[in-house]
Order: C-alpha cells, then sequence, then structure tokens
C-alpha cells in the first residue's frame, strides 16, 4: 500500500527516470511513433500546444513517489506547452503539466508480449487516457486480436471503436492503417487522417511532391525559353525578308 505523506518532496522530471530500462525488441516501436510525431510537425507546425512523446516516462502523483514511470511507445497530449525548458522534457510529469493527462496513446505489440490488452489498459484507464491505441501487425492471430484496436475511455472504461480509421474527436485527428513508403520501407504504416478520412502527407512524400513541382516548373520555364527563342529566330528571319525587298524592318 503506498503511504501518502502531503509534506513528501517529490523528485522533478529531471531526477525520475526517463524510462522503465526495458529495451525495445523491434524498430518498429520506434520508427511508427515517430513517423506520427514527423506527421504532426507538418500538419500542426503553426500550433505550440501539443507533445508527442516517443518512449518517454510518464509519471502520476504514485508513480512519482514510487519513481516507476508507464512508459507507452508513443503519447499524444494537448493543451501542454510544445517545448518546455531549454533542453526539453526528460520524462512526462503530470504535476508539472498542470495535470493534463495524455490524450492518446500508442502500444506497438512486439514479438514478447507486454500486457497491451490488459495490465497496460487497466494502467492507461486508471490514469486517465481517453484513446488508447494498439498497433500489432505481426502477433494479432496469436493474441486473438485485429491487428489495430483503438479503444475509448467512457465511465471508466475502455470501448473498442469499430471501423478504420477511426475518427478520435477529442484529439481532432483520426488514426489507421495504409500501405506506403517510409525511410524507402514499404509496407502497413500508422497515419493521422482528417474529418473526413483523408490521410495526411507523410513528410517524404511532401518532398517528393514539392520536387514533382519543381520540376515542372522548370520543365515549363525551358518550354517557355525554347519558344521565345522560336519567336526570335522567325522575326529575325522576316527582318531579313523585308530586308531583300529594300524595306527597313527598324521602320516598320
Amino acid at each position: 500500500m503506498l503511504n501518502y505523506n502531503p509534506q513528501q518532496r517529490l523528485p522533478t522530471s529531471e531526477e525520475l527516470p526517463c524510462s522503465d530500462d526495458t529495451p525495445v525488441d523491434h524498430e518498429l516501436q520506434n520508427t511508427i511513433p515517430n513517423l506520427l510525431r514527423a506527421i504532426l510537425l507538418l500538419i500542426w507546425a503553426a500550433r505550440e500546444d501539443w507533445f508527442f512523446g516517443v518512449d518517454m516516462g510518464i509519471y502520476d502523483r504514485s508513480r512519482q513517489i514510487l519513481q516507476t514511470p508507464i512508459v507507452p511507445d508513443g503519447f499524444l497530449s494537448l493543451r501542454v506547452q510544445r517545448h518546455k525548458k531549454p533542453k526539453g522534457r526528460l520524462s512526462y510529469v503530470l504535476a508539472e503539466e498542470n495535470n493534463i493527462v495524455p490524450v492518446f496513446v500508442l502500444e506497438y505489440v512486439s514479438k514478447t508480449y507486454g500486457g497491451e490488452y490488459d495490465r497496460k489498459m487497466e494502467d492507461y484507464a486508471r490514469l486517465g487516457v481517453r484513446y488508447y491505441t494498439i498497433y500489432n501487425p505481426d502477433y494479432w492471430q496469436r493474441d486473438q486480436h485485429q491487428p489495430l484496436e483503438v479503444y475509448r475511455l467512457t465511465n471508466g472504461n475502455y470501448e473498442r471503436q469499430l471501423g478504420e480509421p477511426v475518427w478520435m474527436p477529442e484529439v481532432g485527428l483520426g488514426i489507421g492503417r495504409e500501405l506506403g513508403v517510409c525511410e524507402q520501407w514499404q509496407r502497413d504504416w500508422l497515419y493521422w487522417y482528417d474529418q473526413q478520412l483523408n490521410r495526411y502527407q507523410v513528410p517524404e512524400e511532401l518532398i517528393e511532391q514539392l520536387q514533382q513541382q519543381l520540376r515542372q516548373q522548370e520543365l515549363r520555364a525551358q518550354q517557355a525559353e525554347s519558344q521565345l527563342q522560336q519567336e526570335k529566330k522567325r522575326a529575325q528571319q522576316l527582318a531579313e525578308m523585308l530586308r531583300r525587298l529594300g524595306v527597313d524592318p527598324d521602320s516598320v
């Protein structure tokens, strides 16, 4: 049982462990949440009221006392500072974030089962996370679940949201899967979607689109230059014909 002492000084985010030191056992545990974060940096570039953490410890008061964080693969908080302190956040301590709980949490299920469908679900419900997303692309049959499951917290319990992508009104985003390319790797990735369930672009796609627009603009410029040269040549030919007829082309 946790002994509560209101006079007890609690460790700060700089003093707390930044993670639980559990190593990831698949590179996608970092790649997928980092892709979601990269998309947010594009679509919410002008906003300063959000933070997306990757493999970062979250502490409520009890975990702060025990110095045992809960560490999702990714999480999103709204109505918080995007950049905090010159060196950034070392962990996410609710007491230092106006007690704002992340609105979205992502867990990636890898070869080693980590309690995503039971223990962690209970932990996030207790914490008050509105949307809990479990991505299990490789072991969903083993675990007798679907590759992507999104749960919404209602009256203290998680209810699975049907359909895909899933629109999350409290977040202002949808979440879903789609075949795509990230880091030159073609596979199913998680993406954000708008309210009409149109997928947001990833940085690589935006770069390719801008490069294509630049190539098209350069081609149009080359075509315009070629047309201008042809018109100059035609004008020179007409001037020469006038001279042969005894007419000064400059007097026309």
